[in-house]
């Protein structure tokens, strides 16, 4: 069944997922790199912190609880994710956006085992989720539905026709957690298509919000405990982070949306990290 790790470990396992990111991207010289580094304790919270009900051994059991990505560019963080939960072997990472390689550039449902929906345009995510919640509804199935999400997807029609439908239908089965990074590709949310105030918008639409710093691992378990006690209501948890977490060049800088390091700015890159990682190891031991 699901592996379980606390906080502590999860804050401790974010800088080594980091480091792997940095690896593989710079093996395929493709991809995207802020908003994964920046979400990571999120993806770890979510499958690791003891909620998520999953069995990589049974990928299709009826039972599981459904965890959609709508923001498909995060593929290298939910591969290194479903491997290490144990959906496929972790040396297969390094087949990353190759060739013939079923760890395609954005996520793709029949390729790999733990992928609920295939996912390359932002925005569409929601609405799956909310039909797989409303259908679990109808045949009154316990699992829990989870969409994970930027918020330059915030932007998009198809998000909010989503948000509508699940607060008409009372979706408590359905979570949202959006990775509040403030950046997408041409620039800062809020300069591109302001959000705020994001909180009070959901609300308006009859969900439950919470917000969360998406780097506290603590809070986020907290958080998606609270939305299992939830009912009436969707939940949507808004996470706050740091596009490009760790590396100082990568945080807050857009242009590291779309782009990946070479192989000079991989190697500051990583040493960077394996300085945050003995400071982080000597702050918890």
């Amino acid at each position: 069944m699901a592996k379980k790790f606390s906080a502590r470990e999860i804050e401790k396992l974010a800088i080594d997922i980091r480091q792997e990111l940095i690896k593989i991207l710079l093996e395929v010289k493709s991809g995207h790199c802020a908003g994964p580094l920046g979400a990571v304790e999120i993806y770890l919270s979510l499958y690791f912190g003891g909620l998520l009900n999953y069995d990589a051994k049974k990928p299709d059991w009826p039972e599981r609880d459904r965890v959609v990505v709508s923001n498909g560019h995060y593929a290298p963080l939910l591969y290194i994710i479903l491997s290490k939960a144990g959906y496929f072997p972790e040396e297969e990472l390094k087949n990353l956006r190759k060739l013939g390689s079923s760890l395609q550039g954005h996520p793709h449902r029949l390729s790999l085992p733990g992928i609920e929906t295939s996912s390359g345009p932002v925005g569409e995510g929601l609405s799956q989720a909310a039909g797989m919640a409303l259908g679990a509804k109808i045949d009154k199935k316990k699992w829990q539905v989870y969409c994970l999400m930027g918020d330059g997807e915030q932007d998009c029609g198809n998000t909010w026709e989503a948000v509508m439908l699940a607060g008409k239908h009372q979706l408590d089965n359905l979570t949202a957690i959006i990775d509040r990074n403030n950046i997408q590709i041409d620039g800062f949310t809020e300069n591109v298509m302001p959000l705020e105030p994001l909180k009070e918008k959901y609300e308006a639409f009859g969900w439950k919000t919470m917000e969360v710093d998406g780097h506290n691992p603590e809070e986020i378990i907290k958080a998606l405990k609270t939305s299992r006690s939830v009912f009436v209501k969707p939940v949507v948890i808004i996470a706050h982070t740091v596009p490009g977490k760790g590396i100082d060049f990568m945080e807050w800088e857009y242009k590291w949306h779309g782009r990946v390091p070479d192989s000079k700015e991989a190697e500051e890159a990583l040493r960077k990290l394996r300085s945050l990682k003995g400071k982080i190891e000597s702050e918890l031991d």
